[in-house]
């Protein structure tokens, strides 16, 4: 089965044991196949996300859920983990949840990778970003190669400190 064709159940699965899915990748080879799934809390911030023992078990049940439904083949690994503190921002909601934060851009429209500001998300298939030199630039999100939220340090100490 296709990526593409996994990723709707997949992320109806993962929404239903009350987690989000903010990544889907395959790697690995034909004989030996990797499906990576990171996942995270809907309402997560950077150091309260997801834990070890969360992981475990929405492994347990995405693993009888692909099975089941021979959506994968005998001989895959299923690695299901947090997306980490600068996570991948694949979808239009990952982009609009972290409107006001910076992140790290690989765009041909930007010339290559940037770090920008996330200003604003006018539709599903566009995202709206600062440069650092202030100018905004209108990126559509199938022409983002990667991006990733960019960690502020300074922000989390001072979370720690309330």
């Amino acid at each position: 089965m296709s990526l593409d064709a996994l990723l709707p159940p997949i992320r109806d699965h993962v929404a239903g044991l009350g987690f989000e899915l903010v990544d889907l990748r395959r790697t690995g080879t034909m004989q030996r196949p990797i499906l990576q799934v990171r996942v995270d809390r809907p309402d997560s911030r950077p150091g309260q996300g997801v834990t070890a023992e969360d992981c475990a078990g929405i492994s347990r049940s995405l693993e009888r859920f692909l099975e089941s439904r021979a959506m994968v083949g005998p001989r895959y690994v299923l690695e299901v983990s947090s997306p980490g503190l600068e996570r991948p921002l694949r979808w239009p909601e990952h982009w609009r949840r972290f409107v006001g934060q910076r992140a790290r851009v690989r765009a041909s429209a930007l010339g290559g990778r940037r770090t920008v500001e996330i200003v604003g998300v006018p539709d599903e298939e566009h995202v709206v970003v600062r440069g650092e030199d202030g100018a905004e630039a209108t990126l559509a999100l199938d022409q983002i190669a990667e991006a990733t939220l960019v960690v502020d340090w300074a922000r989390i100490g001072k979370r720690g400190q309330s």
